[in-house]
């Protein structure tokens, strides 16, 4: 199976040579002219890619470029019909190719924001957590514990909440006008839930999302909510482990 890894994860930091002069911020991570819309009406609908073979193994999946397997291929077409009858004015899309193909194979037109790539595990990239777990010799979790570096940096959980809120900054004007599809991964949707819902990053930990799911985030009574999470073609019988 081949694979391919994005070396810098924090490729998406403008300026990040600051000898000389710091250049523009790209289109994606520009902040808007007015801030952030109080109680928009639209939705905010969060697909998470379909299975790959590293998360049907429950590895931890972040910068690795892993294909859909045939069953995430078609979990990507059960969300697009989920979402069929939405309008949506805009449609962002990780760079991974596992949701690229997820937003194609589900009917969207995506526009792709590197913001959306998955945490990058460093040192624990393509690892279970039962096996960092044997290693170390306690119940470690990415959330609880963080990861180490490795051929990539790695990010601690605030690091991703801040490309996270980056991505919340782009979309919520435009949730004034209609609604909006993020094609993403798990571990950063579920990131991304818990500061639109102004909780603490790591209140993800306790938010579980499975391949190919759809969820929606709105405003119910001047406050962020959920609507609907983790919805799919099965119920799940045992929390994601990847």
């Amino acid at each position: 199976m081949g694979s391919c890894k994005v070396r810098d994860s924090k490729a998406w930091r403008a300026g990040a040579d600051y000898g000389g002069d710091v250049p523009a911020l790209p289109v994606y991570d520009q902040l808007p002219d007015r801030p952030a819309p109080d109680n928009p009406s639209g939705k905010l609908v969060l697909l998470r890619h379909g299975e790959t073979e590293w998360s049907k193994a429950g590895l931890h999946t972040g910068l690795t470029d892993i294909p859909l397997t045939p069953r995430g291929e078609d979990l990507a077409r059960g969300a697009g019909r989920l979402v069929a009858d939405y309008d949506f004015s805009l449609v962002l899309s990780s760079p991974l190719e596992r949701a690229r193909r997820t937003a194609e194979l589900a009917g969207l037109r995506a526009e792709v924001d590197p913001l959306l790539v998955e945490w990058d595990y460093g040192g624990y990239e393509g690892r279970t957590t039962k096996d960092i777990r044997a290693e170390l010799g306690y119940d470690w979790s990415a959330f609880t514990h963080g990861v180490i570096r490795g051929e990539t940096p790695g990010e601690t959980v605030e690091e991703v909440a801040a490309r996270a809120s980056r991505v919340l900054t782009r979309v919520m004007p435009v949730l004034v006008e209609g609604d909006v599809a993020l094609v993403a991964h798990g571990h950063f949707l579920r990131i991304l839930t818990a500061v639109y819902l102004r909780l603490a990053p790591r209140f993800g930990a306790q938010i579980s999302l499975d391949a190919g799911s759809v969820s929606v985030l709105s405003f119910y009574r001047e406050q962020p909510a959920i609507l609907s999470w983790n919805y799919g073609l099965e119920l799940p019988l045992a929390p994601s482990e990847s």
